[in-house]
């Protein structure tokens, strides 16, 4: 890695006032969380299902138990805890200059480091609620029972997070295109841009500067900073001045 790209990317946070953040999986790998599409990734291993069925909402109603069993051991990371990156961005938030984090993970890092402006597209691990009552539950409610957690009600729990076959929110993606919209800088990271529709809200950014850092192809972004390396190890460098 060139140093100066470090250096580049510190002059585009010194201009910055109004930075959003877009994240992927690569943003959560450091904290031992595994990504989808890498060569190690959840896509490129066996399972008695694609991982695409694995993580659809046909496959929580019709087999609820794998559903469950693939979920626990390959989505929840129970003792993950936040990196560099997540510690950056929740430092810059403090400090006035940034606008928002948009990201595609559900692991609940970015609060977990103390952001505040979080709009998690795909929802996120920490919030469940029963089908049948509506009954919110947190994460340990899913961790204290074995099999298909369930209300007190008998009804299923289910995960907030957004399963193939289902939609975006849409107040939450209302909210990263605001984000987005009005930034003067913007840092995407730790992802492919290839998931759809999340990977389209970049198109709404029309600010002065674009990084992106990421350790494979993002494809041809005209004008943009590429750093490919750990999100982690570059955000740990930068200063907020």
């Amino acid at each position: 890695m060139d140093k100066s790209d470090v250096e580049k990317l510190q002059e585009i946070v010194d201009r910055a006032k109004n930075l959003v953040f877009f994240g992927g999986a690569g943003v959560s790998t450091e904290s031992g969380i595994p990504d989808f599409r890498s060569k190690d990734g959840l896509y490129n291993q066996k399972y008695k299902y694609p991982p695409e069925y694995m993580l659809s909402h046909d496959c929580f109603v019709e087999r609820t138990a794998d559903f469950y069993e693939f979920y626990r051991d390959k989505i929840l990371a129970y003792e993950a805890k936040p990196n560099a990156a997540h510690v950056f961005l929740a430092a810059l938030e403090r400090a006035g200059r940034l606008s928002g984090v948009v990201t595609q993970n559900i692991d609940g890092l970015h609060q977990d480091a103390g952001s505040h402006l979080v709009y998690e597209l795909h929802g996120s691990v920490r919030r469940n609620h029963c089908v049948r009552c509506g009954a919110f539950y947190g994460l340990d409610a899913v961790k204290a029972q074995t099999g298909i957690p369930r209300c007190s009600c008998g009804g299923i729990i289910k995960p907030d997070v957004v399963l193939y076959g289902e939609g975006l929110d849409d107040d939450v993606v209302s909210g990263a295109v605001n984000a987005i919209s009005r930034a003067d800088c913007m840092i995407v990271a730790g992802t492919s841009l290839t998931v759809y529709p999340a990977a389209g809200l970049i198109r709404y950014f029309h600010g002065r500067d674009l990084a992106i850092i990421n350790l494979g192809d993002t494809g041809d972004i005209p004008g943009a900073l590429f750093i490919r390396h750990k999100v982690g190890e570059i955000l740990g460098q930068i200063k907020i001045n």
